[in-house]
């Protein structure tokens, strides 16, 4: 009985291994395991999915380093699985984690779907619209839960267009701690204004207080963010509607 046990969920997690892995434009590892056997598939049923992957591109350039999550029970549709492919009846709660490297940030930067969210941020001062059109960002991670940003931008103010480099040491906010900058120099140009500093200060937070990211029906809750040297790793909660079959988009 066990081994028929295993044999079923093989079965559905090698379907779902091959639904996922097609949707991605590279993948070096993927697992999933459906938790469950041919009784309660009969009756649309299953103990949970863990979802776990490494090395995802998921468009472009846009690469994560490793994700994994593990959902509760989940009710599923009985005639497609047993054809190896998870459909779900209803939406359902997971809890995980995702990984990306110092490289992984920094060549997301340089896609062209990063650089077109980028073009023209806007901020109001003291009702004056002033825009910054990024043309450089790098970001390191040193440790010790530190975040450093170094970027050069063509700041556009008052009808005036000139070039302005910065460097920033940041602390993302975490279960324990709110966001915090350290540091913030201006590295080239005339230097900005205290009120655009103000301003800059204020849409950073609201950055690094997002409280979730989106892929394709998944909207991830950030619980805690944990910087090492050369990673940042996400603790997630999200609530799945369906497990991907093919990822074509991930935003903030």
């Amino acid at each position: 009985m066990q081994d028929e046990h295993n044999l079923e969920e093989k079965v559905l997690s090698q379907g779902a291994e091959m639904m996922v892995s097609q949707g991605l434009d590279e993948v070096e590892k993927i697992d999933i395991n459906v938790q469950t056997d041919l009784f309660k598939i009969l009756q649309g049923q299953a103990d949970g999915v863990l979802f776990a992957g490494e090395g995802l591109v998921i468009q472009e350039d846009i690469r994560v380093q490793e994700i994994k999550l593990q959902t509760d029970s989940i009710d599923i549709n009985p005639l497609t699985a047993l054809f190896g492919k998870i459909e779900l009846n209803e939406s359902v709660n997971a809890v995980g984690h995702i990984v990306v490297t110092e490289v992984d940030i920094n060549r997301a930067f340089t896609s062209d779907l990063i650089r077109t969210q980028m073009q023209n941020l806007e901020l109001n001062v003291d009702g004056d619209i002033v825009s910054f059109e990024p043309q450089k960002i790098q970001v390191f991670l040193p440790g010790e839960g530190k975040i450093e940003c170094k970027g050069k931008v063509l700041l556009k103010e008052m009808g005036n267009t000139r070039p302005f480099a910065y460097t920033a040491l940041i602390r993302p906010r975490t279960h324990s701690q709110p966001a915090m900058v350290e540091s913030f120099n201006c590295t080239e140009g005339e230097g900005i204004s205290i009120e655009l500093i103000t301003a800059l200060m204020q849409k950073a937070k609201e950055l690094m207080n997002l409280p979730s990211l989106k892929w394709e029906d998944m909207a991830f809750k950030i619980k805690d963010i944990k910087v090492e040297k050369g990673s940042l790793t996400l603790m997630v909660e999200t609530q799945v509607k369906q497990i991907p079959a093919s990822i074509t988009e991930l935003s903030l």
